[in-house]
């Protein structure tokens, strides 16, 4: 665990995302939770010594996918998140616990952990932005999107410390099953123009603005070689092909994962096909709406 500023830390050992919190006059912030239980549980330990037994006052999560989300139920039944993260999260069904558990069958010991699964639903959500002030800590939190829909960062504007949740990742292939690339490249030029002397990723090891470059040079490159093929007159699966070579060598990829980033990568080349294609599509519409505005301005006249 690392102390980034006074009373302000960050955990990256936790498998599935990297939470963090700070201690205010009040009680304690925290930002995202570890997944797996037996992690949270122990986290909820750590927040306790550090803080002297302070009551947990939030819990906020950069999205709604469950490696930043699930790990609430053993911080604190009030969780912040965007609006559209309320919207999925409040569908979390009992089959989506069971898709839960059944991602790790193959350790049955931590598969277990999850019976007593209790979906935190959101009860204080914003659109744009929204900030928390607790005794002397100020906390914004910024929508931004790009990742998902619904991605949001944390900023620290006194320490200078960013909880950016998957906006950034460092060293490995985006996850982009619900992406907007071209949001996403904005989303990193605001982390940019914040200029935060410490970047926690959601997940990954702690960075500066310097981490961002690969990352953004990686979806530009994405973007620009999916238009090419999808102009080219390229099916989306054909694109897809023709681009995962290239795309893999970006970033190290440990043998027995292959497999699955070559599959995530193949999602993210399908959303930003489908990106260009709707963008296609849009300025068609728009074309056509000119014409026949056109054709009845003639027939007025």
């Amino acid at each position: 665990m690392y102390e980034l500023a006074p009373q302000t830390y960050v955990e990256t050992n936790f498998h599935h995302s990297n939470p963090g919190f700070i201690v205010t006059d009040e009680g304690v912030i925290c930002f995202d939770s570890p997944l797996i239980p037996h992690e949270a549980q122990e986290w909820r330990r750590t927040i306790d010594e550090i803080s002297g037994g302070l009551p947990i006052l939030y819990v906020i999560v950069s999205d709604h996918h469950r490696g930043h989300c699930l790990g609430s139920q053993w911080l604190s039944d009030t969780v912040v998140a965007h609006e559209l993260a309320w919207k999925h999260m409040r569908n979390y069904s009992d089959n989506f616990k069971q898709r839960v558990r059944d991602s790790f069958k193959k350790q049955p010991e931590i598969r277990a952990e999850f019976d007593k699964l209790k979906i935190i639903v959101p009860t204080l959500t914003f659109l744009d932005r929204m900030t928390v002030v607790r005794g002397e800590r100020v906390v914004r939190i910024i929508h931004v999107g790009g990742h998902t829909p619904a991605t949001s960062m944390v900023w620290l504007p006194v320490e200078k410390t960013l909880f950016a949740g998957d906006v950034v990742w460092v060293d490995q292939h985006p996850f982009m099953t619900q992406a907007n690339s071209a949001d996403w490249l904005i989303a990193l030029e605001r982390v940019r123009d914040l200029q935060p002397t410490y970047i926690i990723p959601g997940h990954g090891p702690i960075c500066n603005v310097s981490a961002l470059d690969r990352l953004s040079d990686y979806l530009t490159f994405l973007r620009q070689r999916t238009l090419d093929l999808y102009n080219a007159g390229r099916s989306k699966q054909e694109t897809a092909s023709l681009l995962i070579p290239e795309l893999k060598p970006w970033f190290p990829i440990p043998t027995e994962r292959s497999p699955k980033i070559e599959s995530q990568i193949r999602s993210g080349i399908g959303r930003v096909y489908d990106e260009h294609r709707r963008a296609k599509e849009l300025l068609e519409q728009q074309h056509n709406s000119m014409v026949e505005k056109s054709k009845n301005g003639k027939t007025d006249c």
